[in-house]
């Protein structure tokens, strides 16, 4: 769990609107900013706390290189902007792995970003791959493995 107080006290303000017997009380939760820089983060944090971005996918490589076990539904995430403040709690409803290649339409256009469009999806997130796997001495391919999440707002300041 988290140990930043601004990330703690939003924590405890979701808890306090929840039923004393409700199951989130008893789930643990990850806190993170999304992308790869400040201004990344606090566009794809708006575009989830909005609602826009209902899809994220990251590189399984990226998962392995943190340590992390993969996503799985019923994870909570808070969301952070740039500097590091809550934007809102995220739950992950689904995750697929997956090639890069077969990322359809209807994926591209819930991650919410850009033109919404496939062949806009595809650039940008090669680009973004190039320089995340880069630093890790790995190159993307279309064969290389996706976690695609779908996830939901269920809190936000």
């Amino acid at each position: 769990m988290p140990d930043d107080p601004r990330t703690l006290l939003f924590w405890r303000k979701f808890l306090a609107t929840l039923p004393k017997d409700s199951d989130y009380r008893t789930r643990g939760f990850f806190a993170e900013k999304w992308g790869d820089n400040r201004e990344m983060a606090d566009e794809l944090g708006s575009l989830i706390a909005d609602g826009v971005k209902t899809a994220a996918c990251s590189s399984v490589w990226e998962w392995e290189a943190e340590g992390r076990p993969l996503p799985e539904p019923g994870c909570l995430t808070i969301v952070l902007d740039g500097s590091g403040s809550p934007l809102c709690l995220i739950e992950t409803i689904e995750v697929e792995i997956k090639p890069f290649s077969e990322v359809d339409e209807r994926f591209a256009r819930e991650e919410g970003e850009g033109d919404r469009s496939l062949k806009g999806w595809r650039e940008a997130h090669w680009r973004y791959f190039t320089r995340i796997l880069g630093a890790m001495g790995r190159d993307p391919s279309p064969d290389m493995l996706l976690v695609c999440e779908r996830i939901r707002v269920i809190f936000k300041k």
